[in-house]
């Protein structure tokens, strides 16, 4: 493991400059068609990524990433469009309806297939089976932490506390609400949800002491736990993880309570046999490189490299568990 890391912000700044660059030659002499007509073998053209988030989170960091490697092993030019907006679900409406010809595909999120579906009508649930699997990518873990001046220290902590607990999510329908929501139920400690737009305004809201306790992705706490601005109360995977090794997790506390965040690269359905291939083999070869690897360290994330059978069979677990968890529970992630 390495001793030290890049924040988000110093990765994205890179990440931005690579891409600038690699759309700055592809203006030069690579062809701009976004379709793969004509003679040549694909790609013929700029390939799409699209990112269902604000740059600077997660997703974004780790598309970005990724599509720099696979422009090189690709010779063309791979631009990221931003398209937040309901945890990834209007960017993947989008994706869906494109051309299935490889020249837009995303990173999706877990969550969008496990989680978002528990808080919406089934018609407005987005189905993992409108998109190609190309490749699993990474997983995030989940952590809970708490400012200092809380004085707690684990969940057994909260409980004792005797009084009702404020938490902050990054928002509605996503893992970091799930975990706290089950957690509290499970330790039967009296909570009230504060659901955020994503990682940095839950992260200022629990620095400022503005809430109790939040989760979030470990990438978007660890910097600060180690600087001993954050505590960190429990990590939501079935182990230990690495990049927070004293950590308890939940389950070893005695809740039963385990949720990660994992992403893959989607196209389009119908997408052709070959042109899966020629994707899955540049992402291959991008995640071998000492820059992705580093990439991951230094983002706390886990590869997850797997192939799309292990996707879909991840998803419809998950999906199962953790309507089953909320049933037992009673609980309502609707807002």
């Amino acid at each position: 493991m390495p001793t030290s890391r890049t924040t988000p912000r110093r990765i994205l700044v890179g990440v931005l400059g690579a891409t600038a660059a690699l759309a700055l030659t592809a203006c030069g002499g690579v062809k701009t068609t976004s379709s793969g007509g004509g003679d040549g073998k694909y790609p013929t053209g700029n390939i799409e990524f699209s990112v269902g988030a604000s740059a600077g989170g997660s997703s974004d960091l780790i598309t970005r990433s990724l599509a720099q490697g696979m422009s090189k092993e690709l010779g063309v030019s791979t631009p990221v469009l931003n398209k937040p907006g309901a945890n990834g679900a209007l960017a993947a409406k989008e994706l869906q309806s494109a051309k299935a010809d490889g020249y837009k595909i995303a990173v999706q999120n877990a969550s969008l297939f496990t989680i978002t579906p528990l808080t919406v009508s089934a018609a407005e649930a987005t189905k993992i089976d409108s998109f190609e699997v190309i490749t699993g990518v990474s997983r995030d873990d989940y952590v809970m932490a708490t400012n200092p001046k809380s004085g707690f220290t684990s969940i057994e902590d909260m409980k004792k506390a005797g009084k009702a607990i404020r938490y902050g999510t990054t928002g509605v329908g996503t893992g970091a609400q799930l975990a706290s929501a089950l957690t509290f139920k499970s330790a039967a400690i009296e909570a009230t949800a504060v659901p955020f737009d994503g990682g940095a305004p839950n992260l200022t809201a629990l620095l400022g002491n503005q809430v109790d306790v939040s989760t979030m992705q470990v990438g978007e706490a660890i910097e600060n736990i180690k600087a001993g601005k954050l505590v960190p109360l429990a990590v939501f995977s079935e182990q230990r993880i690495p990049f927070l090794p004293d950590v308890k997790t939940a389950k070893e506390q005695g809740f039963d309570v385990l949720v990660t965040q994992y992403r893959f690269l989607t196209a389009p359905k119908g997408t052709p046999a070959d042109v899966k291939t020629r994707l899955l083999d540049a992402a291959k070869k991008t995640f071998a490189t000492p820059e992705y690897k580093k990439f991951n360290e230094d983002n706390s994330l886990t590869p997850m490299e797997v192939a799309p059978e292990e996707v879909l069979s991840s998803l419809k677990n998950d999906s199962t568990t953790y309507k089953a968890q909320l049933d037992k529970f009673g609980i309502s992630l609707a807002g």
